[in-house]
């Protein structure tokens, strides 16, 4: 007895290179969408700060305690609860950013800048990265971010650091 397959699996080879191009075509297809939806996601950008920038909590306290060499220092996210902080808003906003902006225009470009936002963890917050990412366009030579890697409750006021009335 004479199976029927040998002749089906090779109409189907003769007959199937349309139809692989056309599976090729669509796996390329799905492929190069994942990628464009990874690229394009929510994620947060990657650091553009370097550690050496971080300025740590208790070393601004004391700074700001000392009432010497207080560095002009930024809010840059909902709040300007630190002493001395010119309150600027998220800059994630277009209205915030151009008053960041207008703010560093009144400023040389090597003084002393310390920026914070306290909002939310690092990873998540969409309002460091832009701050820091301006400075750096503008090439300031001396600008800081408040290491707050959490929130500003937990990272400054709970610390018991100086806070605004």
């Amino acid at each position: 007895m004479q199976s029927h397959w040998p002749n089906q699996l090779n109409y189907l080879n003769t007959k199937s290179k349309p139809m692989k191009k056309s599976v090729f075509s669509i796996y390329s297809l799905t492929l190069l969408l994942l990628i464009t939806a990874c690229n394009h996601s929510s994620a947060q950008k990657p650091e553009n700060w370097t550690k050496d920038q971080l300025v740590e909590p208790a070393d601004l306290a004391n700074i700001i305690k000392s009432n010497k060499d207080i560095p002009v220092l930024i809010s840059v996210g909902p709040g300007a609860i630190i002493p001395n902080s010119i309150d600027i808003g998220g800059v994630n906003e277009e209205a915030n950013m151009t008053k960041f902006k207008q703010k560093l225009s009144e400023l040389p470009k090597s003084s002393n800048i310390v920026i914070y936002c306290g909002c939310c963890p690092f990873a998540r917050c969409p309002n460091v990265r832009p701050a820091i990412a301006y400075l750096q366009s503008e090439q300031f030579t001396d600008y800081h971010l408040l290491n707050i890697p959490n929130n500003i409750k937990t990272d400054w006021i709970s610390k018991g650091y100086p806070v605004t009335d």
